[in-house]
């Protein structure tokens, strides 16, 4: 049997291809090959960004409901990263870009609000179909979607299941780009390799920050962000790095980062 997920380090990027024919749906050994890939993004101190893509016409239509007629349990677990590998792997600690070429159907949708950008092709649609199977989209969709989009819409489509195309996606500030289908990747790579270009630790405190902040008051984040709770941040302020930036800016030259 062919594998399921691909993975290609190139330029700092690791990029990781959801390939399941028909529709790139999602089983618990798809879960577990993705969170490899997700790990081997976490662990390798070369890699900076992921992407995460399909092939076809689908990004991913979620779970596996052949695997339902299977033996596969609802509540199935899909291992230390949850759904697709992503959605509970909390500890990642580097940018996902989800390149969505596609249908982001259910846990297609979720996987995609589990990374921290999307890349949309214009021929994308999002729905989160749970309520329609007698279901709840409940690998992060009801949890994301009600941060990410004003509540009465991302009600609107938890509840009724309807489909979101790109550019309404857009509107809304829930993806970062739509462009055409044969420039999706080009697009993706071009997000990813700013991240690269930028200080490593800087980007780990960034991504640090926003996930210890989440949800907090203003001055109860400054509290946090003070009191040298936060390593990667309290390292970055400390490192080479931060020195070498304005080193770099004074003398003209770009910056040469080493993550110390």
């Amino acid at each position: 049997m062919a594998e399921a997920v691909h993975c290609v380090a190139e330029g700092g990027v690791l990029t990781i291809t959801l390939d399941r024919p028909k529709a790139n749906a999602i089983n618990v050994a798809t879960s577990l090959a993705l969170f490899a890939a997700f790990q081997q993004l976490r662990d390798d101190p070369k890699l900076r960004v992921g992407i995460i893509t399909g092939t076809g016409r689908f990004f991913s239509a979620g779970w596996d409901l052949a695997g339902a007629t299977e033996g596969e349990a609802i509540d199935a677990d899909h291992g230390p990263g949850g759904f697709a590998g992503l959605t509970e792997f909390f500890e990642l600690g580097k940018p996902v870009i989800a390149a969505v070429n596609g249908l982001a159907m259910g846990g297609g949708f979720e996987l995609a609000l589990a990374a921290d950008l999307i890349v949309a092709s214009d021929s994308a649609e999002f729905a989160l179909t749970e309520v329609k199977l007698g279901m709840v989209a409940d690998s992060g969709g009801v949890l994301r979607l009600p941060q990410r989009l004003p509540r009465a819409i991302a009600l609107e489509l938890l509840l009724t299941g309807r489909r979101m195309g790109a550019q309404e996606a857009a509107r809304w500030g829930l993806v970062n780009q739509v462009v055409a289908p044969d420039a999706l990747m080009a697009a993706a790579n071009a997000l990813a390799q700013q991240i690269v270009q930028a200080a490593p630790l800087a980007v780990g405190a960034v991504m640090e920050i926003v996930k210890a902040t989440a949800g907090m008051p203003i001055p109860q984040a400054y509290h946090l962000l003070r009191a040298g709770a936060l390593p990667v941040y309290q390292r970055m302020l400390r490192s080479e790095d931060a020195a070498e930036g304005p080193r770099a800016f004074g003398e003209k030259r770009p910056p040469r980062w080493t993550g110390r």
